[in-house]
């Protein structure tokens, strides 16, 4: 087979799931306190890259493309599209918050 044809452009959920691009781990405490390269504290933001037809058509679901969100990262899959790991695809139900400016 072609390397070609077996690489992606684009990942597009199916059924009422969204993907997720994480936000970088941070590596410094609020206080400022620097961690070391093997401890991180956990991230479950990110911004939705694609959200599936069926979450696009759902007037109940305000998520659209580029929103942050908070997600449940347990039921998260990762996409190992990028060499970051940082895409995952999440059901809409595991998406507890959407950043909104006021």
């Amino acid at each position: 087979m072609d390397d070609a044809s077996d690489s992606f452009e684009t990942v597009e959920p199916i059924g009422m799931r969204v993907v997720i691009r994480k936000d970088e781990d941070k590596k410094e405490t609020k206080g400022g306190i620097q961690l070391p390269d093997n401890i991180e504290i956990p991230t479950i933001t990110g911004r939705i890259v694609s959200v599936s037809a069926e979450v696009e058509i759902t007037a109940e679901l305000p998520l659209k493309q580029y929103d942050k969100v908070l997600f449940n990262p347990k039921g998260a899959i990762p996409v190992d599209f990028e060499g970051d790991n940082r895409l995952f695809v999440v059901d809409v139900e595991n998406v507890v918050a959407v950043f909104r400016k006021t």
